[in-house]
């Protein structure tokens, strides 16, 4: 599907732009609501009922938390927020994860029908009196973006009762918020009470649109330069068979993913914040250099902020956070780990990568953190990456039985230690791991603010039209290439 890919961002956005610019301020809102819907309901159109029904649940819930308050009816207040949540998880927990729930209760002997034969039931009842059918066939069977959307309306409904927001009263307003779609498909997940005031007052610059448009470019370039490029080396070694992998292929390949992820993902969240800009919003960062890290919880205040953010804010906080004994502490850190986990994906490995970081973030809290902070920068440095990139390997090899075999080659328990295959991917892709090595780190803006203004002022220009003609390049003659996170 072409909207699912980083084309659409090169051709369905200018329009957007166009019809955005030439509609009066007290308009726009509503001609961002109607190209939003447009965008999410192209690849799958009955998913913007769900769209509908998202927005109805949530906007409705708030309008009853503020009467409940407002009569001083605490009890009926709550109830509106619980009744929010539990859609909302139950919107997302049958869409996302009931065929996950179904393939794992049949190896207990107990059998569900699928969200596949749901859908073929439906289009079979409506083909027998007449009507078309609801669901295209062949189509993804998951709404695009729906763990993203579902956690910010939640917010917003939480945010109300607590006092942290105002109570939308306009309903294309609110709509405009759930289906802003620079972020809707793959974050970064942003919370109404940080988007509230745009939604009504926002500034259109032309210094604003210029930041924006070199934002989305830089993501584009890394999207398009750095992941795709990186990607068939992570592909070679993920279809390698585990009694064939090396120790240093084994480790070349999940660094070439784990480099490849970050630019994908961080460069889609640039874009998101780039157009953003151009339609007068400013969204909140998603990263900051997380490679960086010198301990695993440093990592998660680097990656996927908006998602530790919103995790923090709405679970391990009302959980009791660290504010308690440490036997609590490690009971909320257990549930947020878990919930982190699960949230990325309706597979096993998603749960054990979530345990996996909960192991760490335990540590650290425990005791680790302290033994981190006496220990020398560089080696704390180094076990930082060193957790992360083993932390993805178990989140990129969804399947168990080749999961274990590539873990091991990692530590030495492979094919040996290096081979041929090895030495030709390493010479072939090492200018590439460089130059994405360094523009994971600061380095780049660091040369970039030492050179004189003017020298800036020259060269800027040009390097932001050679990134458009290089990626728009890339697009045209590439095969498609979608975000990796667009699935979560």
């Amino acid at each position: 599907m072409i909207f699912s890919s980083p084309y659409f961002l090169f051709l369905y956005f200018p329009l957007v732009l166009l019809l955005y610019y030439i509609t009066p301020l007290r308009g726009r809102n509503l001609v961002l609501l109607i190209v939003n819907l447009i965008f999410y309901g192209w690849g799958e159109p009955v998913y913007v009922l769900i769209m509908f029904l998202s927005i109805a649940i949530d906007y409705s819930h708030g309008r009853i938390v503020t009467t409940c308050k407002a009569k001083g009816n605490d009890k009926g207040a709550r109830m509106a927020v619980a009744s929010s949540v539990v859609f909302n998880l139950l919107l997302l927990g049958f869409f996302k994860y009931w065929d996950f729930i179904v393939g794992s209760l049949s190896t207990l002997g107990l059998d569900l029908v699928t969200r596949e034969e749901i859908r073929s039931a439906i289009n079979a009842a409506l083909a027998n009196i007449g009507l078309k059918p609801l669901f295209q066939a062949g189509s993804s069977t998951l709404p695009i973006g729906i763990s993203f959307y579902t956690f910010q309306t939640m917010s917003y409904t939480i945010d109300v009762y607590r006092g942290d927001a105002r109570c939308q009263k306009n309903v294309v307003t609110f709509g405009t918020f759930v289906t802003l779609f620079p972020q809707l498909i793959a974050g970064p997940i942003i919370k109404y009470k940080d988007l509230d005031d745009q939604l009504e007052h926002r500034d259109h610059t032309v210094e604003k649109f210029a930041s924006g448009v070199q934002r989305f470019t830089i993501g584009a370039c890394k999207k398009v330069l750095l992941a795709n490029a990186l990607g068939p080396l992570w592909d070679v070694y993920l279809a390698t068979p585990g009694e064939q992998l090396t120790t240093l292929g084994a480790w070349l390949g999940i660094a070439a993913f784990s480099l490849q992820l970050y630019f994908d993902f961080s460069g889609y969240s640039d874009m998101a914040i780039g157009l953003g800009r151009m339609l007068g919003f400013e969204f909140l960062e998603n990263f900051n250099y997380p490679y960086l890290s010198k301990s695993a919880s440093e990592f998660w205040r680097r990656w996927h902020i908006s998602l530790g953010s919103w995790f923090r804010e709405y679970l391990y906080f009302p959980l009791g956070g660290s504010r308690v004994g440490p036997a609590r502490m490690v009971f909320n850190l257990l549930i947020v780990w878990a919930a982190t986990g699960i949230w990325h994906g309706a597979s096993w490995n998603f749960l054990l990568w979530g345990l996996y970081w909960f192991v760490w973030i335990g540590l650290e809290k425990l005791w680790l953190g302290k033994v981190l902070d006496r220990a020398p920068g560089v080696l704390a440095h180094i076990y930082g990456v060193v957790i992360a990139v083993v932390g993805w390997a178990i989140f990129a090899v969804e399947d168990f039985s080749a999961m274990g075999p590539y873990l091991a080659a990692m530590f030495g328990f492979g094919a040996g230690a290096l081979d041929g295959d090895f030495l030709y991917y390493f010479r072939n892709y090492l200018p590439i791991l460089i130059v994405a090595v360094a523009a994971a780190t600061p380095l780049g803006r660091t040369v970039w603010h030492k050179l004189p203004e003017r020298t800036r002022q020259v060269v800027f220009p040009v390097l932001m039209l050679a990134g458009l003609v290089l990626t728009t390049a890339y697009l045209v003659d590439g095969t498609y290439n979608p975000f990796l996170y667009f699935r979560f």
